[in-house]
């Protein structure tokens, strides 16, 4: 096991496109650090980097305090498991896990024992013999991971390895991957552009958009105080209601500009209005059930009428709302209501959205 440290890597292309905006961040020893955001935000390209697969413009890549710049992808002690799974069809599972140790000439007792070991750990002892076309998409990915597994590396990168299962198999594989590498106790860096597959998996989350880090630290931290509003919106299901605070009233310097922000089920539909909180009437637009839960969208006002205007400090301009609220029942379509939160429940962001601002 090793940790692994980024230091200002950049990826700069051939016509002056910088994919990688100087990335910094550390993993420890046995961490599992994910990186999220959405498509085109840099992390494949820049797993890919830590892999060799991909050069390095600037900056340093240091695995188990050994820089890897120069070193060759075969000789950095990573295992890589890809989206596409990448086995050869024509060779049974087993040897689909033997085969990179028998390219590095090891005994074939040692490799029996390290293949043997990892069908133990995925449950494929009885698909040994099977060829990939056999199995499931499930069982094709346990098999990837086991030919990651058998090369006991210092680091496992995985780059979104579960897009291509469907939503069911999705959450249990991923139950799967975190409960095996707390079992290795293997640094692993996974890559996903699924935040809640982000938010359950990771140690270390680091939040990118546009070839840059929104944000590092644990997910309950990023999902309670967003440093960003991109980060605010990216993490979380659904995401933050974001509005702009024309008239600051208490909770933001007079005169000033700035975006504030709620999170659905910190909104409650009620009659009460909490002091110094968030007051928003709303008229019902869109309702969506989801079982446990509901989803109300709301609007502060419609397309030619006059906004509801409250006169309690802190109301928000007319824009999309959405609450959560727990159970199957809720407010009807076209039905007006009032959602309130308290201050405490609130988040302020400057008028640009890059900086987390304290009420």
């Amino acid at each position: 096991m090793a940790n692994v440290a980024l230091r200002n890597v950049h990826k700069t292309y051939a016509g002056g496109f910088e994919a990688i905006k100087g990335i910094e961040f550390d993993v420890g020893d046995g961490q599992f650090c994910v990186l999220v955001g959405p498509s085109g935000c840099g992390k494949s390209t820049l797993l890919r980097m830590v892999a060799g697969l991909e050069s390095i413009t600037g900056g340093e890549i240091d695995i188990g305090g050994r820089i890897v710049n120069a070193i060759e992808p075969a000789d950095r002690d990573i295992a890589m498991v890809f989206q596409n799974y990448a086995l050869y069809p024509h060779m049974s599972v087993y040897n689909n896990m033997a085969y990179g140790l028998r390219n590095r000439r090891m005994p074939e007792p040692e490799i029996d024992t390290r293949v043997q070991e990892a069908a133990r750990i995925l449950e494929l002892g009885a698909m040994l013999e099977r060829k990939p076309r056999q199995l499931s998409g499930g069982q094709r990915q346990r098999v990837a991971m086991g030919r990651a597994i058998v090369r006991q590396p210092k680091v496992f990168l995985f780059d979104e390895p579960l897009s291509n299962l469907d939503a069911k198999l999705r959450i249990a594989m991923r139950v799967e991957i975190r409960k095996l590498q707390r079992r290795l106790k293997t640094t692993s860096i996974y890559v996903t552009h699924d935040q809640l597959e982000a938010m359950t998996l990771a140690d270390i989350l680091v939040v990118m958009n546009g070839g840059r880090v929104e944000q590092i630290g644990n997910p309950l931290e990023i999902y309670q105080k967003p440093a960003t509003t991109f980060v605010a919106s990216f993490i979380g299901a659904p995401p933050m209601n974001l509005m702009a605070l024309h008239e600051a009233g208490e909770f933001h310097a007079p005169g000033r500009d700035g975006i504030l922000g709620i999170r659905p089920e910190d909104l409650l539909i009620s009659s009460d209005t909490p002091s110094g909180g968030l007051v928003l009437n709303l008229t019902v637009e869109a309702i969506e059930r989801v079982g446990a839960e509901t989803y109300v969208y709301g609007i502060r006002s419609r397309q030619g009428e006059a906004p509801t205007v409250s006169a309690r400090p802190g109301e928000l301009p007319p824009g999309e709302v959405i609450v959560r609220v727990p159970g199957a029942v809720g407010p009807a379509i076209g039905e007006r209501i009032r959602a309130s939160a308290p201050r405490d429940k609130l988040h302020l962001f400057s008028a640009d959205g890059r900086q987390r601002i304290d009420i």
